[in-house]
């Protein structure tokens, strides 16, 4: 049996080849996770996060990375996701440029980048992928699979494909399948990118850049993450100061606003690969449970076994709207799991689940701490 490893940041090799949901199949790939806590004698005590779009595995300091992850605040000793009772699992997505393979990574048939000769990639190739990660620790079955936004799709895919791997599941703004303003937001965003000369059919340079697409694509999403509540709130029409505004352009930035907006974008520019973004973004317009388990939407939802799952959405969420969330603990419920869903009423809209921990915290923490001992035989 597998030895665990200690807590840390860690790569697992994929099996090679691996076949692709789309058609195609990666050579050499791997995936790119990071560990906190240990592993009860058991080893029923393993919680995999998968994430959105953008973060890297690094979801929360440790020995070996101490900087502050993407969900600090929800995850370490004696918190939401406590790790003196979790050993937790947090897998950076294929097709990322964050240390798991994808089409910024070498090409080990060709020695280049992939770039747009990376296969088609689905959510369900992002499950397959994680559910690896899971065996190759040892770990049969996870007490729980926590997914967010993306995130989200990808733990209903992996419960789908992978019958049994889950005891539990926490899906947060999450989605069973895209609707059709998501899809239409993320086409533009793509269009933005491919638009800009730079980005040269995918064969862009460090040198020559698609910063310009970039940063419309990473403006769009960040509209969608936040609610127009919190941007009046936030901002209001409070205008920069006129030492911060450039007098010689007659259309420049003029309102605070503006200015988040392009300093948001500046900063992710650089630190995520074009080529990557569309292929993550297309990846969840394609996504359907129904698809992947050979029926609607409903059926597959209620297809799916488990013991326990929460669905946690937001009011002021436009991208991944609360009906997605309703509609996944109905399906769940609708196939016997005892499902709940917990509408919250946060103004920071998509994002909520990174910024509000008040309010996200309990309902994570409330729903671990119920969870019962694992069942040796006879659970669902």
């Amino acid at each position: 049996m597998t030895e665990f490893i200690p807590p840390g940041s860690r790569f697992v090799d994929l099996p090679s080849p691996f076949p692709m949901k789309r058609g195609g199949a990666l050579s050499g790939a791997r995936m790119a996770y990071e560990t906190w806590g240990h592993p009860d004698p058991a080893r029923s005590n393993a919680v995999l996060i998968v994430t959105g779009l953008s973060p890297d595995a690094h979801a929360a300091s440790h020995d070996d990375d101490p900087s502050p992850g993407w969900w600090e605040q929800m995850l370490g000793p004696g918190k939401a996701i406590d790790t003196d009772r979790w050993f937790v699992i947090c897998v950076n997505s294929l097709g990322s440029c964050k240390g798991s393979t994808g089409p910024a990574s070498i090409d080990p048939t060709t020695g280049e980048l992939y770039r747009l000769g990376f296969p088609e990639l689905s959510i369900e190739d992002g499950a397959d992928a994680a559910a690896h990660v899971v065996r190759a620790l040892g770990i049969e079955r996870l007490a729980c699979v926590i997914g967010n936004s993306m995130g989200g799709m990808t733990a209903l895919a992996l419960l789908a494909r992978h019958p049994g791997i889950a005891r539990s599941h926490i899906n947060i703004c999450g989605a069973a399948r895209a609707l059709p303003f998501s899809i239409a937001i993320r086409s533009l965003q793509r269009e933005a990118i491919r638009l800009d000369p730079k980005w040269n059919g995918g064969n862009y340079t460090e040198a020559d850049y698609p910063e310009s697409g970039m940063r419309m694509a990473r403006k769009l999403g960040v509209i969608t993450y936040r609610s127009a509540l919190e941007w009046d709130g936030r901002f209001g029409r409070v205008r920069l100061d006129s030492d911060r505004r450039d007098d010689e352009d007659p259309f420049g930035l003029e309102f605070e606003v503006e200015s988040y907006l392009e300093g948001h974008a500046r900063r992710f520019v650089r630190r995520f690969d074009p080529n990557c973004y569309l292929y993550l973004s297309r990846s969840m317009d394609w996504f359907d449970i129904g698809e992947s388990c050979g029926a609607d939407t409903e059926a597959g939802l209620a297809s799916l076994r488990m013991e326990r799952a929460l669905a946690i959405g937001v009011q002021t969420d436009i991208l991944f709207p609360l009906q997605q969330q309703q509609q996944i603990a109905d399906g769940l419920r609708a196939g016997g799991v005892d499902a709940h869903f917990l509408p919250l009423e946060s103004p920071q809209g998509h994002d909520a689940f990174l910024v509000d921990i008040a309010r996200f915290g309990p309902a994570v923490a409330g729903f671990l701490e119920a969870l019962p001992p694992a069942v040796a035989r006879g659970d669902r």
